[in-house]
Order: structure tokens, then sequence, then C-alpha cells
């Protein structure tokens, strides 16, 4: 993803989740990021333009051990 858009998604997560969240840019994939809090490994998010419409998708998984 580009600067620009990773800046974009972390401003929305800080604003509507957490102020502690970070996303990163992945350094081998260009459409998707990661998202962390603090130190921890949230999910990550995928970049869907398709049909000339773009959207973010944010992928968690939640280990049953965690719960």
């Amino acid at each position: 993803m580009k600067p620009e858009e990773v800046r974009k998604l972390e401003a929305y997560f800080k604003r509507n989740l957490n102020k502690e969240i970070v996303v990163k840019a992945r350094p081998r994939k260009d459409e998707s990021a990661e998202v962390y809090l603090a130190d921890e490994f949230l999910g990550v998010i995928f970049r869907d333009d398709e049909d000339g419409e773009l959207s973010y998708n944010f992928s968690m998984a939640i280990l049953d051990i965690d719960l």
C-alpha cells in the first residue's frame, strides 16, 4: 500500500477504535498492511480495488486460547 493509504487507515482506526493502534506497510506485499495494538499483532488490512470501487477489508483471527 502507498504510505498515504497507510496513514489514512491508521487515522481511521485511531479515531474509531483505539488511539494506540499502528498500521504498518508490509515489505513484500503491495495490497495489504498489518495492524498492531502496541506490540501485539491484531490482523491484516487488504486493499480491494475491484470494478473501479476501492475498499479495505480487515481480517483478524481470534484464537480459542485468547478467549
